[in-house]
């Protein structure tokens, strides 16, 4: 009684082994060039990919180029327009003073010493927080880890 699992053997076909090692060299060969062929569409098509995104990483970064471009302008208009809303102030500042009866002279020299006074306060908060652009924690661990590496005798 045959197996249900497994095939019926035909008489007129011949064994798998009794075929000629030519068409079986054949076989294997087509295979390899089936593989090759494959290879090298998947070899285009990253290569195709690959320029595909650097082509879009470049007109990217030149957009944002034209955009930090255009940003800088507005920046500096905007730093125009606070910059003489400001001298507007001081001379409402000086007219204000001059109204209480205040020589205008001394009002306006009042307006400039508070001024310079601002202006040498953020020049201190400045000079305080400059000395954070020193990494002062990494340079003070590199320290330590070289003088580490001293004590345990390399160079």
């Amino acid at each position: 009684m045959m197996d249900a699992a497994q095939p019926a053997i035909d008489p007129t076909q011949p064994a798998p082994d009794s075929g000629s090692s030519a068409e079986a060299s054949a076989a294997a060969e087509a295979a390899h060039d089936g593989i090759v062929h494959g290879a090298q569409v998947l070899w285009r098509e990253l290569s195709q990919l690959a320029s595909d995104h650097l082509e879009l990483a470049l007109l990217e970064t030149q957009r944002a180029g034209k955009s930090a471009v255009n940003m800088l302008i507005y920046a500096i208009g905007a730093a125009l327009l606070l910059i003489t809303a400001w001298l507007g102030l001081l001379a409402a500042a000086v007219v204000g003073l001059a109204a209480w009866g205040l020589h205008p002279a001394w009002a306006i020299l009042i307006v400039v010493a508070v001024n310079l006074a601002g202006a040498f306060g953020l020049y201190l908060l400045i000079r305080q927080n400059s000395a954070n652009l020193r990494f002062p924690a990494t340079v003070r661990s590199l320290k330590s880890d070289l003088a580490l590496m001293r004590t345990m005798g390399r160079p």
